[in-house]
């Protein structure tokens, strides 16, 4: 019997986007079902940020067609659209001393700082503590934020975007700034979440191919913002796909769940006669 398709999360038809006489966008189709974990990959300017802030509805295509969580941009209510969407992203402008617990809190007002007058459920206090748990902040929760190291800070945005239980997860390149112990630790937390949520669809946007967790089921590869390959990830993390993508000779490899990439040797290069 044939497999049933997943439900589409995230559906991308041929949509251009344009910004001040530029074309960023040419002309993307991709399609991300629900329960999927996919990467988004490719070098500085190819359109990835662009792509996020469609499917997170905080921008509209210039033509073509978006649909996030069954609904076409340009006809939803975008807050109410915003409030099923959870978004990871390190650069969060919050300078305030809030704890740790108030932060993950603020996922539900979707604002930076604590609103005023503003009391949480004792349900939403009890999820907030939840997710502390399940991300090794347990004990935590009244930590401030300007005492976190990056790596707390990770874990909490993950926590905070998460305490809604949207059906889908933007991680804009969560690593940003953090050391390798703190990458790991970041990592087997992006690990966990399929089994938390078997329903639960994610996009993450990076540069690396090792900070890719070992859950991701697919992956997509932009170019000059036109998708050059896309679909289950051992299909699309190929050296000549990847090489393709940035433009330079990388060697791809996958070791015990995990990617990395290297320079792939040329002949007649120092590295190909050693």
């Amino acid at each position: 019997m044939p497999l049933t398709p997943a439900p589409s999360v995230l559906d991308f038809t041929d949509v251009t986007y344009r910004r001040s006489g530029k074309t960023i966008l040419p002309g993307v189709s991709f399609s991300i079902g629900r329960g999927e974990h996919w990467v988004m990959l490719g070098a500085n300017g190819a359109g990835k940020s662009t792509i996020l802030n469609l499917a997170g509805g905080t921008t509209h295509p210039t033509s073509g067609t978006v649909d996030v969580l069954g609904q076409r941009l340009g006809r939803v209510e975008l807050r109410a659209l915003r409030e099923r969407i959870g978004h990871v992203d390190p650069r969060h402008p919050l300078h305030s001393a809030l704890s740790i617990e108030d932060v993950i809190l603020t996922g539900l007002t979707g604002s930076v700082e604590r609103m005023m007058r503003w009391e949480p459920p004792a349900g939403e206090i009890a999820r907030a503590h939840e997710l502390l748990e399940t991300f090794g902040l347990s004990g935590k929760a009244d930590a401030l934020w300007p005492t976190l190291s990056q790596g707390e800070r990770g874990r909490t945005l993950v926590a905070r975007a998460l305490i809604t239980s949207p059906p889908l997860l933007l991680l804009d390149e969560p690593s940003t700034g953090l050391d390798v112990a703190a990458r790991e630790q970041l990592l087997e937390t992006l690990e966990t979440l399929p089994g938390h949520d078997p329903a639960l669809t994610t996009l993450l946007v990076t540069h690396h191919l090792e900070e890719i967790p070992p859950t991701t089921t697919h992956a997509l590869l932009l170019r000059d913002g036109t998708v050059r390959a896309s679909g289950p990830i051992d299909d699309v993390l190929t050296s000549d796909a990847v090489s393709e993508a940035f433009e330079h000779p990388i060697a791809v490899g996958h070791d015990d769940g995990r990617w990395y990439a290297r320079t792939r040797a040329r002949r007649g290069s120092l590295a190909a006669v050693l």
